[in-house]
């Protein structure tokens, strides 16, 4: 009878629950705060955008009493017809091609000469990351006003630093240089000084001269760091929209327009959210194939 009533006992509790669901539970409560932000300002904003390339969605249709009208693919369809998004493109790619290409080399230059670590080396390290402390929106105000031809410290030269479109693009390259070389060169040392030294030793013990070291030994090493990098790089220069709205207003004539500013002109300026919605998910799929092919590549 006192087995009987143990037993009974027994099955009315609750086994304990194992310490495996407890771990779950645990790392599910710590990446929710996490997945709340990520669904709230990403894929709730992503999906929004989408619906939005749908519909015929003026920006001040709410308030004018106007629900917007499913149109698709009219949105898709009148993207060529703009008459400022052909040329955004090309200056885009172009402004991509030259800023991925001097902004490698200088990041690269500057981490292989702090890569050692001997007296004075940290100041320089500090010195080359400082601007990419600065905000990007700043730092294109700090170029505006140190060019300007009337109160800017290079007026005097006497050089039109934003009247033509070379020159534009020139000051505003140089603006971009200055501002990431320092950070691009931060994840780029990261990358070197995590390649084992017995490696070098083995290269040179080989007989391995310095450029052998580099193009055999440092740059296959330094692959997935660099992947990062041009990953960061190239999708930066394709959403380009600081430096020109601010330091250049997409002048001269229109030269310096990227198609970050073609979809804000569309939507702030022709109050068609559904067409600048249309050119976003375009150049959203663009992005992804990119960023896709680089990590094949580099893979």
């Amino acid at each position: 009878m006192t087995h009987v009533t143990a037993a009974r006992a027994g099955r009315g509790r609750r086994a304990p629950a194992r310490p495996g669901t407890l771990r779950a539970l645990a790392g599910m409560a710590y990446a929710a705060p996490t997945a709340v932000i990520v669904l709230t300002l990403f894929l709730a904003p992503l999906v929004l955008v989408v619906v939005m390339s749908l519909h015929k969605w003026p920006l001040l249709a709410s308030s004018a009493g106007h629900a917007p009208t499913f149109n698709a693919p009219a949105n898709y369809a009148k993207i060529a017809d703009d008459a400022l998004f052909p040329d955004a493109v090309v200056f885009t790619l172009k402004y991509t091609a030259i800023i991925t290409v001097l902004l490698s080399a200088l990041a690269l230059g500057l981490a292989l000469l702090v890569q050692e670590r001997r007296p004075g080396v940290g100041f320089f390290r500090t010195a080359f990351f400082l601007p990419g402390a600065v905000g990007f929106a700043a730092a294109a105000l700090l170029f505006y006003g140190m060019l300007n031809n009337d109160v800017g410290p290079f007026g005097f030269l006497g050089v039109k630093w934003t009247g033509t479109p070379n020159m534009a693009l020139t000051s505003t390259i140089v603006l971009v240089l200055w501002r990431f070389a320092g950070f691009n060169m931060l994840i780029l040392l990261t990358g070197l000084q995590s390649i084992p030294l017995e490696v070098y030793e083995a290269a040179r013990s080989d007989g391995a001269s310095r450029w052998q070291v580099f193009t055999k030994v440092t740059l296959p090493l330094l692959r997935p760091t660099l992947a990062l990098m041009l990953i960061l790089s190239i999708t930066g220069s394709l959403l380009a929209f600081d430096q020109f709205f601010i330091f250049t207003n997409g002048g001269p004539d229109n030269s310096t327009v990227s198609m970050v500013m073609v979809i804000y002109r569309n939507a702030f300026f022709k109050f068609d959210l559904g067409g600048a919605a249309a050119i976003s998910v375009v150049l959203l799929a663009v992005l992804v194939a990119l960023n896709t092919l680089q990590l094949k590549v580099l893979r």
